[in-house]
């Protein structure tokens, strides 16, 4: 019989009852020793197919005599990063950290990736800043044997449209299935609380929860604060809610602390609020709900209204909806351009897949299989690991994009509504006033702390710096930030992608000569 054994394993399994039951394991087992058995009896049972009987999230190894096998789940919610050394020996791990230190990995930065950064503001595809280190990608399981490397995919996401079913009876399948997933989340003798927006998506999963107790963020700044959103919500169902009140200083202190623990740069603004939140939440809980996946699934970005609009053009402009800088802008503001470095050439592959998609439906597409990995989950991922919290996501799972991808577009968005047949279900346990709300986003002031003398001092120095003037053409670097600093808001994005990368980079290259500089 091959000996198996299950290494760097993280994850939640949701259906592991009916998995207990297919594979003879004790229901009554902890939940560390029963997710050991699925994997063993199930990798034994399946092989690597095992990953199509897996619901909820996991990344994990498992080696024998003769080869190792590794696997990430469909939607990438737990990372797992593989680096190859020189004799072709595997390093891998769940952090990059787990083998950096190694004495056969060498450092290096991958300067290829800065161009794909400053358009996207996230690591996109399988490449990381690291020269060498990659990510497994989502539904993707890896096969290393006779010092031999191969990549397959066991799961990618399909989109095909029924119209068969009235939108009515979808949102009566997605309400059902929810059902059955809030049952699965957590153990009878778990304790949970849940994050909560303003908006529709966790406002559903707090309605269809147990929990007692919520928790929200705020701004002094009234216009970006949902926290008087959220707590009618939570007034609404009796539930205690807790406010966490994000200040421009607690902000930029915490950036060096949260690329650190990244381990990839991230110019997501609110992941250093999810940063934050994590850390107030986790002092008085072990576990959080989170209503991550649905704008993907559902449709909820207003980008994606304008899809008809686009049309034949997707295939060489869409790559995501955080795109913020062109090739010539990059060409000027960088000190090395590789023309042949082009981010749209990382959904060449996926849009290839997808001839007879909507434009709808490509657009989803691509950011499912981008931007969730990313960007999102990556953040939801290292936050709260790092504050020894763990996030579940209920509406992140297999069964509801299974309902998902059979929506026609119409069910979807219009000119009006996003997220419609979502809404739908909603409406069912929330009132028409928050079931309905308009989409806000996860707003953050930054343009506006970013402007303010008193906070920008550091990111002025920093991208001011002969650090920065190793990467950056230092005139478009002055003339980029005076031209923010006299009114132009909407070069934030711009400044804030530069900042969070060297601010990477000075945490993880210190012994560069360019990091040392006191003016940082």
């Amino acid at each position: 019989m091959e000996v198996i054994e299950v290494k760097n394993y993280k994850g939640h399994i949701r259906n592991w009852k009916d998995l207990c039951n297919e594979l003879d394991i004790d229901l009554n087992l902890t939940r560390k020793e029963r997710e050991k058995q699925i994997i063993t009896k199930g990798y034994t049972k399946w092989k690597e197919d095992i990953g199509n009987h897996l619901y909820g999230s996991f990344s994990f190894v498992i080696e024998t005599e003769d080869y190792i096998f590794g696997i990430r789940d469909q939607f990438g919610t737990i990372p797992f990063y593989y680096y190859l050394t020189e004799d072709n020996e595997l390093l891998h791990g769940t952090k990059i950290k787990d083998f950096i230190n190694h004495p056969k990995f060498n450092k290096e930065l991958n300067k290829d990736m800065l161009q794909i950064y400053l358009s996207l503001t996230y690591v996109a595809g399988e490449n990381t800043f690291f020269k060498g280190v990659k990510k497994l990608m989502p539904g993707k399981y890896l096969i290393y044997k006779n010092k031999e490397l191969s990549i397959n995919t066991y799961w990618e996401p399909t989109f095909d449209p029924d119209n068969s079913k009235t939108i009515e009876e979808y949102a009566d399948e997605i309400h059902s299935t929810m059902q059955t997933i809030m049952q699965e989340i957590k153990d009878e003798n778990e304790t949970a609380e849940s994050f909560l927006s303003g908006g529709v998506d966790s406002s559903y999963v707090l309605a269809m929860s147990d929990i007692t107790t919520a928790n929200t963020c705020g701004y002094e700044e009234k216009q970006y604060d949902e926290s008087p959103l959220a707590k009618k919500t939570a007034d609404y169902f009796y539930k205690r809610l807790n406010k966490a009140l994000i200040t421009p200083e607690e902000y930029f202190s915490i950036v060096p602390s949260v690329m650190k623990n990244m381990e990839q740069p991230l110019a997501d603004a609110s992941a250093i609020v999810f940063a934050l939140s994590c850390r107030k939440v986790s002092l008085h809980t072990r576990l959080c709900y989170s209503g991550e996946g649905v704008d993907e699934l559902f449709a909820g970005y207003n980008a994606y209204k304008n899809a008809y609009k686009y049309r034949n053009k997707l295939k060489n402009t869409y790559i995501g909806n955080t795109n913020i800088m062109n090739e010539e802008e990059k060409k000027l503001l960088l000190k090395e351009y590789n023309p042949d470095i082009k981010p749209i050439d990382l959904a060449t592959n996926i849009y290839n897949k997808m001839t007879n998609y909507s434009p709808l439906s490509k657009m989803q597409n691509i950011d499912i299989q981008l931007w969730l990995e990313g960007d999102i989950y990556l953040n939801v991922a290292k936050m709260s690991e790092i504050n020894n919290l763990e996030v579940r996501m209920p509406l992140t799972d297999i069964r509801i994009f299974n309902i998902a991808s059979k929506l026609p577009d119409e069910y979807k968005i219009n000119s009006k509504q996003n997220k419609i047949a979502f809404r739908l279900c909603a409406s069912k346990v929330l009132p028409e006033e928050i079931a309905y709300r308009k989409k806000l986003g996860f707003v953050v002031p930054i343009r506006y702390w970013l402007a303010d003398s008193k906070y920008n001092e550091n990111i002025i120095k920093m991208i001011t710096s002969p650090l920065s003037e190793k990467f950056f053409n230092y005139d478009e670097i002055e003339k980029l930030m005076l031209d923010y600093l006299q009114g132009n808001n909407d070069l934030w994005r711009i400044i804030w992608t530069i900042y969070t990368f060297l601010v990477w980079y000075k945490e993880y290259f210190p012994e560069d000569k360019a990091c040392l500089d006191e003016r940082i």
